[in-house]
């Protein structure tokens, strides 16, 4: 009797243990997942875009805003000299900032896409254990395909995207080249930098 229990007791053991890999999550799954519910929200909502854009962006951005790792990216937009020269306020005032420029371009970006196709391309290797990981998709217009690259990383075991590159165009990149711009503009000073960005980052020349 007291065999089984033990038997019993290392089962439990053994399947607790496995809980983590079980149910931590495929980085592929979560951008395909959230990437079909983006052109769902396109084909529904197709005759929103000319009536109300806003309301038509922002049901994108209800999906892709809780994807992504703003403080992470604003960090990164920002670099390491101007982020450890900025105070805690000027560093959430441009997470805030920051958060609408790429909701704002990447929601404009897939509002031309229509009612499109976006296929999630599989991973070459085995992603668990992995930090860090790329996703990349093909979007499909019906007369042209683009690529997408999600950059990914585990931030509380939970996969968030820290940058996305869209047809070639690096997002993140982009920005840190408006940053840098600005702060050359007016001699590094933040709160100039933070009162002259531009909400955009222009699109990834995608046309239906």
């Amino acid at each position: 009797m007291f065999a089984l229990h033990k038997n019993y007791f290392y089962i439990s053991i053994l399947l607790l243990s496995s809980l983590p890999l079980i149910s931590e999550e495929d980085p592929y799954i979560f951008i395909d997942s959230n990437a079909q519910k983006m052109v769902q929200v396109l084909i529904e909502n197709k005759d929103l875009f000319s009536k109300d854009r806003e309301a038509y962006e922002d049901k994108i951005k209800e999906i892709f805003d809780p994807m992504i790792d703003f403080r992470r990216v604003a960090a990164s937009v920002m670099g390491k000299k101007y982020y450890q020269a900025s105070s805690p306020k000027q560093r959430k005032d441009f997470v805030a900032i920051f958060r609408n420029s790429l909701l704002d371009t990447y929601s404009e970006t897939l509002a031309q896409w229509g009612d499109q196709s976006i296929n999630t391309l599989p991973g070459e290797g085995d992603w668990l254990g992995l930090n860090s990981i790329e996703v990349k998709q093909m979007l499909d217009t019906g007369s042209s395909k683009y690529p997408i690259s999600y950059k990914l990383r585990k931030s509380n075991d939970q996969w968030m995207i820290v940058n996305i590159i869209v047809n070639g165009v690096n997002l993140g990149l982009t920005f840190r080249n408006q940053f840098q711009a600005l702060a050359n503009n007016h001699d590094g000073d933040i709160e100039m930098i933070l009162m002259n960005w531009i909400s955009d980052a222009g699109d990834a020349g995608i046309d239906g």
